[in-house]
């Protein structure tokens, strides 16, 4: 979800600095509501489980694109599939997003430490290669949605600041420990709307558990759509998340976010958009020297378990609340 997100305000800028071009997206189902704002933009859905599945089922959907006459292929995924894909689209220029692999190697190995270029950045060269150079220092975001009455009544027409949380991330590495959250959630809902955003699984149990504690706390996690959590996300005043999908997909509507990294690092590129690293909060790493860890932070080494721990909850309070200001 966040590399699909992050494609976002690339696709935005391109959109309109060469808006006599026509873009085709090509992308799971549920991201469709992503690229909803962006003008002059196509998306095909690949239903990779059902009529796009395996390798006769991606032939099948290169000849749906061939049928589009796209005149080039820019790759900004480069797994398996999209190879497969690319093989299928011959005879048409074809680009593949450079990951830098080698370069993430070295700072999980501890041979480097040192600002690795944004994954942003990286899509942004896949253009450059096919002959569309993007400037992406001044960038455009959508407008806020205008919430429909019944989101309203949900979350309230008084005039406190809304905070986003979502607290949850796809390891456990990189997830603030749930304790330390709700210290978190406690103090910032004296003063602001927290809004929780997260799966309609576990996730949203727990946030409902955590809502019932306090006032000013609403539970978003499994009551809408991705298209409607899109809408209420771009209204927030800030969001707080994990280096995680929510963190780019708030990025790329122009919210302010704040991150809380554990295992991983803001290094490796993945910061969210428009973003610096004054907006992350780090572990420690005279603590912890390791971190990264991984790039994905589902590598979790012994004696690394609490190294979230070493954030404590008043740095994170006080940073929204500076952000805020």
């Amino acid at each position: 979800m966040g590399d699909v997100a992050m494609t976002v305000p690339v696709l935005r800028a391109f959109s309109n600095q060469y808006p006599e071009v026509k873009l085709t997206v090509l992308t799971k189902p549920f991201f469709k509501p992503f690229f909803k704002s962006i003008p002059n933009i196509e998306v095909i859905a690949a239903d990779i489980k059902g009529k796009h599945k395996g390798f006769f089922g991606l032939y099948k959907l290169s000849k749906e694109l061939k049928s589009r006459d796209v005149n080039a292929v820019a790759d900004l995924h480069n797994v398996l599939r999209s190879k497969v894909l690319k093989f299928f689209i011959f005879g048409k220029p074809v680009v593949q997003i450079d990951k830098g692999r080698q370069e993430k190697k070295a700072l999980v190995g501890g041979q480097t430490f040192e600002q690795l270029k944004t994954t942003h950045q990286r899509y942004a060269d896949v253009f450059k290669t096919l002959g569309f150079p993007l400037d992406l220092s001044q960038p455009i975001f959508p407008k806020k949605e205008n919430l429909k009455e019944a989101f309203i009544k949900i979350i309230g027409k008084d005039s406190k600041p809304w905070v986003g949380i979502a607290p949850f991330a796809a390891f456990e590495g990189k997830m603030y420990p749930l304790d330390l959250m709700i210290t978190v959630i406690e103090a910032l809902s004296k003063e602001h709307k927290v809004l929780l955003f997260g799966a309609s699984n576990e996730e949203k149990k727990l946030l409902e558990d955590i809502a019932n504690q306090f006032d000013n706390v609403i539970n978003l996690a499994g009551q809408f759509s991705l298209n409607e959590e899109l809408d209420m996300m771009s209204n927030l005043d800030i969001m707080l998340a994990m280096d995680s999908g929510n963190a780019h997909m708030a990025a790329m509507l122009g919210v302010k976010v704040i991150t809380i990294w554990g295992v991983t690092h803001p290094y490796a590129g993945f910061l969210p958009f428009n973003h610096t690293i004054d907006s992350a909060i780090l572990s420690d790493r005279k603590q912890y020297p390791k971190i990264p860890t991984s790039i994905y932070g589902n590598k979790l080494p012994e004696g690394y378990e609490k190294a979230l721990r070493s954030i404590v909850p008043e740095q994170i309070i006080s940073k929204i609340k500076t952000a805020l200001k």
